[in-house]
């Protein structure tokens, strides 16, 4: 099919066919389209207001920053509640405080930097000295195209919003100088001899009657609530505790002692980086983190199944009382939660 060369086609002016049917060697340049002028750049108030609503966007992304600050010094992380509080104000403080420098960098950019279109045609690697001044007074051009010379106010604001905006990175990296990088207290938990397993979160003992095939139970223990700080105790301690049928367990010989008439209690603190292990699955008696996938094989001493977790969840001795109840036969043997510095394999 040949067109003439006035011809539309695509908003773009089709190829000349040749008299032979061929087409010429060389694509024609189409050239740019007019430039259209936007409505700021012919009314100078609409490009006032387009200020106002830039500056309006920085200072947005200033209260984020100041938000997020004051959440950071001020919240209390004492409780459950304290947390998601805290976390949700600092999370929305940071959204807001990003959100509005890109928000007003992209609005600043299409409504009153030029949008004029040039060309620039491609040169050697090394430039000449002409060239150099020529990107040298590119720069100035674009600092003049910007209007940032010009507007005050504007300048303002972005200076405000890009040198504020730094402090919520910097404050919390900051804060952690000082705390505890203690990491071997990871070695001991509150687990002791004797100490009995109890649900989480009501606290209720748990006989090994109670505990059937295939069910589980989250667990905690009894003595959390006389911890000096329960909520890092219990992030430790917290473990899951299964029933299997005895048959399926393949166990040590160090280790057969540390279950109870196929009960075996492990970590739910992933090895990978601390996410709670907490899928099960009966048919193949696997643990699935579902942070990253790894997955354990509770019959076989929480052997790595699949995933990216370096060593098998730590395994809590357990053993029934007089009574009947599920108790520790003492803390784990191993440190429990992510591989770290002291602890890779």
């Amino acid at each position: 099919m040949s067109t003439t060369p006035d011809q539309p086609h695509g908003g773009h002016q089709d190829l000349v066919v040749r008299p032979d049917g061929t087409l010429p060697e060389r694509f024609p340049d189409p050239g740019m389209e007019p430039h259209r002028s936007r409505k700021s750049d012919l009314d100078e108030k609409h490009a006032k207001k387009v200020e106002r609503q830039v500056v309006a966007l920085f200072a947005v992304s200033v209260i984020g920053t100041l938000v997020f600050l004051v959440a950071y010094f001020t919240l209390p992380v004492g409780t459950p509640a304290d947390i998601k509080v805290s976390n949700l104000t600092l999370g929305l403080g940071l959204a807001f405080a990003l959100l509005g420098i890109g928000t007003a960098a992209v609005h600043w950019a299409k409504a009153l930097m030029n949008d004029h279109e040039v060309v620039d045609e491609r040169h050697p690697v090394q430039s000449s000295p002409e060239v150099r001044e020529a990107a040298v007074q590119a720069l100035k051009d674009g600092a003049e195209d910007s209007k940032i010379g010009r507007r005050g106010v504007l300048k303002g604001a972005m200076v405000s919003a890009l040198a504020l905006f730094p402090l919520a990175i910097v404050v919390p990296l900051v804060g952690e100088v000082g705390e505890d990088w203690n990491v071997g207290k990871f070695k001991r938990t509150i687990w002791a001899r004797g100490v009995r397993l109890v649900k989480d979160p009501d606290g209720r003992p748990i006989k090994a009657s109670d505990v059937t095939i295939g069910s589980v139970f989250h667990v905690i223990p009894e003595n959390l609530e006389e911890a000096e700080h329960p909520l890092d105790e219990k992030a430790k301690a917290v473990v899951l505790v299964v029933r299997m049928d005895p048959r399926d367990l393949k166990e040590t010989e160090e280790r057969k002692s540390w279950s109870y008439d196929g009960i075996v209690a492990y970590s739910k603190v992933c090895t990978h980086v601390g996410c709670p292990v907490a899928l099960y699955e009966q048919q193949t008696h696997h643990l699935l983190c579902p942070c990253h996938q790894s997955t354990f094989d509770i019959s076989d001493g929480a052997r790595i199944v699949f995933g990216p977790a370096s060593r098998p969840l730590p395994q809590l001795p357990i053993e029934v009382d007089s009574e009947g109840y599920l108790v520790a036969q003492s803390d784990f043997h191993e440190p429990v939660g992510p591989s770290f510095w002291e602890r890779l394999t």
